[in-house]
């Protein structure tokens, strides 16, 4: 299997499972909960594929990636519905510790991903990389907190649009001395570390108040 569709497959794991789990924190049912996991999964990609111009959209042509998603929530689902106790207030830490590795992992994955699909379909402008980088990154985080109510994550959280940005920057950079593989992984590592040191020592971008 081709290291760029592992990465890709842990990458829908990941997003999948932080849309999974905010549909189970807002109390949806079912659907609710699979919507949200396809959404935060593929979100970033469609709209991707649409600048790009790589219609339709390559969760459309490969059915695999919708599937993940779907499994994920439902497994999260039944997990989650057989043993209610885990959402009882001690668990809450450890709920918002997993989501949020869940999604750092997604954050740095997609970053490369889309980063490599753009350069696959011959594109090679640096901004245009690191725009659609960025963009596969965070894109199915912000569809997700739309359709849950509440303003994306990336606009009031601890740092997040700016750890995909500087993955992404990683990425470009490594990808001048090394393959493609040990680029991602550095990019990748980077990115989820900004994400975890971030959340932990409460890095914030300036507000006014």
């Amino acid at each position: 299997m081709h290291y760029g569709l592992i990465l890709e497959m842990i990458g829908t794991i990941a997003f999948a499972s932080s849309g999974a789990m905010t549909g189970i924190k807002k109390n949806m049912d079912i659907f609710g909960i699979i919507v949200l996991a396809v959404v935060t999964a593929l979100g970033g990609g469609i709209i991707r594929d649409v600048i790009l111009g790589n219609t339709p959209p390559k969760m459309f042509s490969n059915y695999s990636y919708t599937l993940v998603a779907i499994t994920t929530a439902v497994v999260l689902f039944l997990l989650f519905r057989c043993n209610s106790h885990l959402l009882s207030g001690r668990f809450i830490p450890v709920y918002e510790s997993v989501m949020n590795i869940a999604d750092a992992v997604g954050l740095g994955i997609f970053t490369v991903s889309g980063i490599a699909t753009a350069q696959n379909l011959g594109y090679d402008g640096t901004f245009l990389l690191i725009f659609v980088g960025m963009l596969t990154g965070i894109g199915g985080g912000i569809c997700r907190d739309v359709l849950a109510k509440e303003i994306p994550y990336i606009f009031v959280k601890q740092i997040y649009a700016s750890a995909s940005l500087i993955g992404a920057v990683v990425y470009l950079i490594a990808l001048n001395w090394l393959t493609n593989i040990p680029a991602s992984v550095i990019s990748v590592t980077t990115t989820l570390i900004i994400r975890l040191l971030a959340t932990h020592y409460r890095w914030d971008l300036p507000k006014v108040r």
